[in-house]
């Protein structure tokens, strides 16, 4: 990286008054906070990855490696940083090194979450193809975990190592002993999109109905909350395991008392989709990144944010369509879709001109196998289709996050919309 380039973005993220990390060209993705609170990094749909300066409010370094979307960070032990990407790929890499010391490779399908065992001798990666892989991180061949039936979107290590923990679509928590014998299986009602494991290896997971789920670390169900009733896309447990941060796709994050289950306050941002969350080492000071390409701090305990909060600006796709009800239910896809040609394609391929378009045809996106398979014409009955049974159930085989609108009033705004703003763009 460039000594100019490095400059820009320490002056785009350098005033600590305002508390707010700028430099990614996409939305964030991925957050992990070193374990001293003193560095950050953030994963993009840019497919950079940022070193931060949680101290100097300034970026240090940008990670360039993968192909596509970084879907995820973590911190492993000597300040390693380790990123997993779209591409299916994990790059591990040294502090300040220009290229990854070490490239892991195996997953046939995006990767969506990592973890770092306690003992930091093992990464595991939760992938798209439908498997978990333990990495050995001093090198050697993976342990592959086969048993989910859809993506596997999140993982995380218990306490004492024993075990892991993963998430699904396929509405399924596994926890998989790391010594001996088979894994146990919690089917919920709900996909899931994410899971955290608090202290005393409670775990908890988001799911793509809106609720959080409690369970025992035997797998038992202890309880359920509920939060906006729309996706739940990252989960954040403190590192006191007092409090649980649940990032939703329509941009606030509930802020759970673990102990009563109660929902103690809301954080609301710019309203844009809340892909990731982090706590800090003192368990009351959040960060979260979203559709809005930044990196935001946050007092968890009073909900109040860090530094004044930027809300929709002139860039904002969806100005033109303020107090439109369709357009607020479509600013869950801004981070994945455009709405007219010239903005491109994104981690989903652009919407305009998507009526009456058969699925999978778009030039110059690279769609999934199976979706190429599939007869169907993209009208406002099948979009509000697919979304009433969800994408997991329509589109078996999507690269799209599983979610679904519940009201049919919601259904038929979309559509409206997109009738509406897709013509624009023909």
């Amino acid at each position: 990286m460039t000594r100019i380039a490095l400059a820009l973005l320490v002056l785009l993220s350098a005033s600590a008054a305002l508390a707010q990390l700028r430099g990614h060209g996409g939305p964030v993705r991925a957050l992990a906070i070193a374990p001293d609170g003193r560095t950050a990094i953030s994963g993009s749909f840019d497919s950079s990855a940022i070193r931060w300066s949680l101290t100097r409010n300034a970026a240090e370094q940008v990670l360039r490696h993968h192909d596509s979307a970084v879907n995820a960070v973590v911190f492993a032990a000597g300040s390693r940083i380790v990123t997993g990407g779209e591409d299916g790929r994990i790059a591990i890499w040294q502090p300040g090194a220009a290229a990854p010391e070490r490239v892991l490779e195996g997953h046939t399908a995006p990767i969506a979450a990592l973890a770092v065992s306690p003992d930091g001798n093992t990464i595991a990666s939760a992938s798209w193809d439908r498997t978990v892989k333990l990495w050995p991180l001093a090198g050697g061949a993976p342990q592959t975990l086969e048993g989910h039936q859809q993506n596997v979107n999140g993982v995380a290590f218990t306490p004492d190592g024993r075990a892991l923990v993963s998430a699904a679509y396929d509405l399924t928590v596994r926890i998989w002993p790391l010594r001996s014998g088979s894994a146990a299986v919690v089917t919920l009602p709900t996909p899931l999109n994410a899971v955290a494991v608090a202290p005393d290896g409670e775990i908890v997971a988001g799911g793509a109905d809106g609720r959080v789920f409690f369970l025992s670390p035997s797998g038992e169900l202890r309880a359920e909350a509920e939060t906006s009733g729309t996706p739940i896309i990252a989960i954040a447990a403190s590192r006191d395991g007092a409090l649980v941060a649940a990032a939703g796709i329509r941009g606030s994050v509930a802020i759970f008392e673990r102990r009563t289950r109660t929902l103690a306050r809301t954080l609301v941002g710019p309203g844009l989709p809340v892909w990731s969350a982090a706590f800090f080492p003192d368990s009351r000071t959040l960060l979260t990144g979203g559709t809005d390409r930044m990196v935001r701090r946050w007092n968890a305990i009073t909900g109040d944010h860090i530094g004044s909060v930027a809300m929709a600006d002139a860039d904002d796709p969806l100005a033109p369509f303020a107090g439109d009800r369709g357009a607020e239910v479509y600013r869950a896809c801004i981070a994945c879709h455009t709405l007219t040609p010239d903005e491109g394609n994104r981690a989903g391929p652009t919407l305009a001109g998507i009526f009456g378009r058969k699925i999978a045809t778009l030039p110059g996106y690279d769609f999934s196998p199976a979706l190429k398979k599939l007869d169907i014409v993209w009208t406002p009955e099948t979009v509000a289709k697919l979304f009433e049974v969800g994408p997991m159930a329509y589109t078996p085989g999507t690269k799209m996050p599983e979610q679904k609108i519940g009201s049919a009033a919601d259904r038929e705004a979309l559509v409206k919309f997109l009738a509406r703003a897709t013509a624009r763009s023909k």
